[in-house]
């Protein structure tokens, strides 16, 4: 796994400002109002900072923003970062400045001299956010990530407050290599290995071959596996650091590691992308290591169905009928839409097995939730409008994209088959929702649910808030917050 940035966390020491090589870091309010490590620097480059406050340039910075002083007079370090930040400035400004901070020193060691910033913790989560890139296939071998260094006048309490951030900063970090990997390094197997390892931090993980799936009459999952030589698998996570007795909180996500289409292929251009259609079952993942690194204090079951969908001799066909395992039969009309046949089957299961408190489903599933939000926001569908609202509040707080979509029966009749319960697919119009009105069949009616089309935002192609370009480790933050704020 990608190695976070190592940050430690030291009192203040003015005199570190003189001496320290790489980059030193500095925070200024809006006001420009100096501290005494701003005063020092200040003194040390004869003036610099002063005049920095009185120009243009800092009057039209907005908070977040670092502005560079490269090679600073009466300084050791190669360049004086002046990061523009209230001083109680919100979680959301805070993580926004460091993951600023992180792109402007790139491989430099760094000193902030953070002073009394109340927010320094979550300045440091959007510095291990955003320092993060995906080399493992490149042959030269990458410039490591410099040191960091956090001055505080209260050190300890910070770095005691950032220690569940890392968590899940090491989460996101856990989805995006999942997500970023080639087809042919992440198969099946190879994805369940890796879940399997989280049995080091504490998970308890069960891996289902294909003949426990035939036996629990998996059949719609298998379905979309059965043109691959890669066997489909089931992976069950289990973290138990809530009360024994107390039903779990159930996150079901869709794991095909690369999709071809089967039979109704894709066309050419862009189908290397569909390397990230795994990306439900990475935020999952990543989601289940936040919560066992943390020692969340709530049950948590992460189930992930893992598949491959190609086209061979043993394919299944548009027009095949496949029973599911709760017993309803589907025409399969479009082996395209597979994903919602891997999670119909998975999401049963949960229920039956588990009895959950709540069922959150997560999946790369329609290209049609692209058409209605972009790649700024998730499309939420849910049954329950108390649990969606929790996860709606966690994602803002988390500054992650969502948005939610409805759900009716009109969308319903557009599943309608001639020879079976159901059709995978309901048509062109309103793609996404009938998506969900799929999925919907297979949630009991006293399970609290939320579908999470995240096809816009796993995997991008520029760069966000706190993500280089390529897998953003989207909803493994607001996952965290929701088992916080309501399951512990």
């Amino acid at each position: 796994m990608s190695s976070l940035t190592e940050i430690r966390f030291q009192p203040v020491d003015l005199d570190t400002i003189a001496t320290a090589e790489g980059r030193v870091a500095i925070i200024l309010p809006p006001e420009g109002k100096l501290d005494p490590a701003a005063r020092r620097a200040n003194r040390l480059t004869k003036g610099a900072v002063a005049r920095l406050v009185e120009s243009e340039r800092f009057e039209k910075a907005k908070p977040g923003q670092v502005i560079s002083l490269a090679w600073p007079a009466g300084m050791a370090a190669e360049a004086l970062d002046v990061l523009v930040l209230p001083r109680r400035a919100d979680a959301t400004e805070a993580r926004k400045a460091g993951a600023a901070l992180a792109k402007t020193v790139g491989t430099a060691p760094l000193t902030l001299m953070a002073g009394s910033q109340v927010r320094a913790q979550e300045v440091a989560m959007g510095l291990t956010l955003r320092a993060y890139s995906f080399d493992a296939h490149k042959s030269a071998d990458s410039d490591p990530a410099g040191a960091v260094t956090i001055a505080h006048t209260k050190h300890e309490e910070v770095e005691t407050a950032y220690g569940p951030l890392r968590a899940v900063a090491e989460g996101v970090h856990m989805t995006r290599d999942l997500v970023n990997e080639p087809a042919n390094v992440l198969t099946t197997s190879e994805f369940a290995d890796r879940l399997k390892e989280m049995e080091a931090i504490g998970l308890e993980v069960e891996v289902l071959d294909e003949d426990k799936l035939a036996e629990l009459g998996m059949r719609t999952l298998l379905s979309v596996g059965q043109g691959s030589d890669s066997p489909s698998k089931v992976v069950v996570m289990h973290w138990k650091g809530g009360d024994k007795d107390a039903a779990p909180l159930a996150l079901v996500g869709k794991g095909v590691v690369f999709d071809t289409g089967g039979i109704s292929l894709k066309p050419a251009g862009g189908m290397e992308d569909m390397t990230m259609d795994m990306g439900g079952a990475g935020v999952v993942a990543g989601a289940m290591r936040a919560l066992a690194l943390r020692k969340a204090k709530a049950n948590v079951v992460g189930l992930v169905g893992l598949v491959e969908n190609m086209p061979s001799g043993n394919a299944t066909r548009p027009g095949d009928v496949v029973k599911s395992m709760k017993g309803d039969t589907v025409e399969i009309i479009n082996t395209d839409a597979e994903g919602r046949l891997v999670l119909c089957d998975v999401m049963w299961y949960a229920q039956d097995r588990f009895n959950p408190a709540g069922m959150i489903d997560l999946a790369t599933l329609t290209g049609a939730i692209i058409i209605g939000l972009g790649h700024e926001n998730a499309g939420v569908f849910s049954n329950d409008d108390a649990l969606c609202n929790a996860f709606l509040k966690a994602a803002g707080n988390e500054n992650e994209g969502a948005w939610r979509m409805p759900l009716g029966q009109a969308y319903d009749y557009q599943l309608k088959s001639r020879i079976a319960d159901m059709k995978n697919v309901g048509g062109r119009p309103a793609g996404s929702i009938t998506a969900a009105q799929f999925l919907q069949r297979f949630v009991k009616d006293e399970t609290p649910w939320i579908h999470l089309d995240i096809a816009g935002v796993a995997s991008v192609k520029s760069d966000t808030d706190y993500a280089p370009k390529g897998a953003t480790g989207w909803g493994v933050m607001a996952l965290s917050r929701l088992v916080q704020d309501h399951f512990e």
